[in-house]
């Protein structure tokens, strides 16, 4: 396969201006490929001071244009489905066509004690399924009528192990829940689209050591790594080897999986 295997074809990673999003981004850029970023805050790295330290430019998009391709940042909040479509529509009329889309935004609120299923606000609530669910839908809806027209895309659908199996306390089951209606949404998007040479597929990150999270990563301490059989957080290159997977022809045959980069905790 050749080193720069997506070459003429055009990425969109949602949540793409910190953290897994922008390592997402920049593994399609070497790979090849033009990104477009869709966030709600492209600036959002500079909240963390270990996600500001991580970057080698003033921008995800800055980053992205260092590998020689062509950048993109729009800023969207995923959870208008109007302002998502027009995003995308701006993308593929700029670029002319849509090949890999990443729905990585999302994440939750609120504390652990106060988000089980006997205690959860609505406002809580609501807030966590707009961010995830809905705005992988709006995402993979707006991207699908390019990628049939071209007859192939890949859409690629973040859950979390979280998604898969509940926290011993019973918190944050919004996210949870979130992230299990999207496993099962890309199940029945592969269906859909696969007729038409697009593949649908899921990844489901574990403890992943990001700028935001290794500072309650550190507080939370061996305990943690306990429920790992590798014993070790991963690491956000490690979920974005998953995605050159399924954004190239290595993951040609593969539509409709759900792949955990959890070091064995599920």
């Amino acid at each position: 396969m050749s080193d720069t295997p997506l070459s003429g074809q055009v990425a969109l990673v949602t949540g793409g201006a910190r953290g897994i999003g922008r390592v997402y981004a920049l593994r399609l850029a070497k790979l090849g490929a033009d990104v477009a970023i869709l966030d709600s805050n492209l600036r959002s790295f500079e909240d963390f001071e270990l996600e500001k330290a991580a970057m080698h430019g003033e921008t995800t998009m800055a980053e992205v244009e260092g590998f020689g391709r062509r950048a993109c940042g729009l800023q969207v909040d995923v959870t208008d489905a109007a302002a998502v479509t027009a995003a995308v529509d701006d993308v593929v009329r700029q670029w002319g066509r849509l090949d890999v889309v990443i729905c990585n935004a999302g994440g939750g609120v609120g504390a652990i004690g106060e988000t089980t299923g006997s205690l959860m606000s609505d406002e809580a609530w609501h807030a966590v399924m707009q961010r995830n669910l809905d705005g992988t839908m709006f995402t993979c809806r707006a991207a699908i009528p390019t990628m049939t027209a071209q007859g192939s895309g890949r859409l690629i659908t973040v859950s979390s192990i979280a998604g898969a199996r509940p926290e011993p306390s019973g918190g944050y089951a919004h996210y949870g829940a979130a992230k299990a209606a999207i496993v099962m949404y890309t199940r029945y998007l592969a269906r859909d689209v696969g007729p038409h040479g697009i593949t649908a597929n899921c990844i489901a990150p574990g403890y992943i050591r990001t700028g935001r999270l290794a500072p309650i990563h550190d507080a939370m301490g061996s305990d943690l790594l306990e429920r790992v059989a590798l014993r070790r957080f991963g690491t956000p290159e490690e979920c974005a080897g998953v995605v050159e997977f399924l954004a190239t022809d290595l993951g040609a045959y593969v539509t409709g999986a759900v792949i955990a980069v959890d070091g064995g905790t599920l």
